[in-house]
């Protein structure tokens, strides 16, 4: 089949693809209510590529009561249009996303019907702007319900009023109710972007974090320095040195910074389908190798920054303190101080989840890998500890059992799951394959929560497909 000229035709190739492939078509959930009030089946809290893929898949299992609710406004969702700062992913071109294996809805597919198959031929990485883009793409295509402007706050318990349990979320519009939450919250859905406290303590005109809202135009003429090696503090630094600062340093912790990508080493079906199935001892081993080596940065990533003269990367030079003096932030370091205009940590994430206001009603009574797994000595971590175990389904578990029962309705698609499944809930690679396992947890949660009813309806159904001809039906 030749590929589609237009955007119009593609969408049509949408359509019918989506139809071809719709089976099984029945509806089977019922609309509950709590005091009245609707009840949604699922609420999705994130409407960036990975919400947007939880909730595509759940549209395909025909779970049609569904919301996707997102704090920032529209084309605002994720990262692609604010704090993400590299020019293009750094996931290859020819992996597939939130399309969940349907051929029109790829990038790929997408791309050229805009800008011909030659093009995208050429194209070495997607670029980021283009990937934003094409979200919004797919989310209008596929019919995703997606409320902007809507942050959500405390998740606590209900009951709906035929008895089945429910949750009830606080947000910015009022209290929505959903039978099943799905936190698709990015990178600090269950903890904090984290900087050193020394840091932290600067005043807020000297120092930022890579996620903020930076105003590089004021960064022109001064000395920026960036904490970090990883691709996302080489980015920052970047932006830095395009804006016109005076000087930009890096300072990497490691004597040799990180130059391998583990990421392009997991991308195959075993690992990204089956480590969630693996023994606590594997997934450990597995997961603190990888996330202790951080996101190795790309030569296209390196090129970047190299290309200015006035850009130092200092090796093996961490921060170990800093102060304000003189309208400056003096950072401390083994090889002496260092005195610059702005700091920006490009520091990660740190796993807390009593930092997260959905979760404040639940998050003592979270378990975290180290209430469930202790690694041998040489293995042991405190970061990594602090990431939540996750069950089968990516749903919370508790560390009493029986005192937040109602957590295993909470299901977490983001950097947190991480250590239960690997790179399930943040990376493009694993979409294809984590959202329909995420989304199956939904369902089957669902389902059993109906069983009662869907027994009844069996026992009721008498949709006859068969019509006999008394006249040749001989009475015994």
């Amino acid at each position: 089949m030749p590929s589609p000229r237009t955007l119009l035709e593609l969408e049509a190739d949408v359509v019918r693809d989506l139809a071809l492939t719709a089976h099984p078509r029945a509806p089977w959930l019922v609309p509950k209510t709590v005091g009245g009030k609707p009840v949604l089946d699922c609420l999705v809290i994130g409407g960036g590529q990975c919400g947007l893929a939880v909730a595509f898949a759940l549209k395909r299992d025909r779970v049609d009561n569904l919301l996707v609710i997102d704090r920032a406004p529209y084309a605002q969702e994720g990262p692609w249009s604010t704090f993400a700062r590299m020019r293009t992913l750094r996931s290859l071109k020819d992996q597939t996303g939130p399309d969940l294996r349907t051929p029109s809805l790829t990038y790929q597919a997408w791309h050229e019907a805009q800008f011909g198959a030659a093009d995208f031929a050429r194209l070495h990485l997607i670029p980021t702007r283009l990937w934003a883009d094409y979200l919004l793409w797919f989310r209008r295509v596929t019919g995703i319900p997606v409320r902007n402007g809507v942050s959500a706050g405390r998740i606590g318990p209900a009951r709906t009023d035929d008895g089945l349990p429910c949750l009830s979320v606080e947000t910015s519009e009022g209290v929505m109710l959903a039978r099943k939450v799905v936190m698709a919250t990015g990178q600090e859905g269950v903890g904090e972007w984290w900087m050193p406290d020394f840091v932290r303590a600067l005043p807020r005109s000297l120092r930022a974090h890579a996620a903020d809202g930076i105003d590089f135009a004021a960064l022109r003429g001064k000395v920026v320095a960036v904490l970090g090696a990883g691709a996302s503090a080489f980015d920052n630094a970047a932006v830095a040195l395009e804006a016109g600062a005076k000087e930009v340093h890096l300072f990497c912790r490691r004597a040799v910074p990180m130059d391998i990508q583990p990421y392009r080493w997991l991308t195959f079906a075993g690992f990204l389908r089956h480590l969630g199935d693996m023994p606590d001892e594997w997934r450990w081993r597995f997961m603190s190798h990888i996330l202790g080596l951080r996101e190795g940065f790309s030569q296209e990533t390196y090129d970047r920054v190299r290309s200015y003269p006035n850009f130092t990367m200092h090796l093996g030079r961490p921060w170990t303190g800093a102060r304000a003096e003189g309208g400056r932030a003096v950072l401390e370091t083994a090889r002496g101080d260092f005195a610059a205009d702005f700091a920006i940590c490009g520091t990660g994430v740190r796993m807390d989840a009593r930092l997260v206001p959905e979760l404040a009603g639940c998050a003592a009574n979270i378990a975290n890998w180290g209430d469930r797994y202790t690694p041998p000595p040489e293995e042991a971590n405190e970061r990594l500890a602090m990431f939540p175990y996750l069950g089968a389904d990516y749903a919370f578990l508790e560390k009493r059992p029986g005192e937040t029962p109602w957590i295993r309705d909470i299901h977490l698609f983001g950097i947190g799951a991480s250590m239960s499944f690997g790179p399930s809930g943040s990376s493009i690679n694993a979409m294809s394959i984590s959202a329909p396992r995420l989304a199956a947890g939904v369902t089957r949660g669902l389902f059993e929560g109906d069983l009662p009813r869907l027994y009844a309806d069996l026992r009721a159904y008498d949709i006859k497909q068969v019509t006999l001809d008394p006249a040749r039906t001989a009475a015994e």
